[in-house]
């Protein structure tokens, strides 16, 4: 029993998917939190690069 106990404790084989699984989850809080942040201003800017283009296709210059 007593070795058993010591394998289990020593066993890491499942760390690194633990640690591949936080990490994903932290980089899904930090990007929802960026976009939260500046999602209205990228989007005031795609809007205006847009417009720009069809500005452009308009005039034709």
């Amino acid at each position: 029993m007593t070795k058993f106990v010591s394998r289990f404790v020593k066993d890491e084989s499942g760390a690194t998917a633990i640690e591949y699984g936080l990490i994903a989850a932290l980089m899904a809080v930090a990007i929802i939190t960026c976009l939260t942040a500046f999602g209205p201003q990228m989007g005031e800017a795609f809007g205006r690069i847009g417009e720009s283009f069809d500005n452009e296709n308009i005039t034709g210059g």
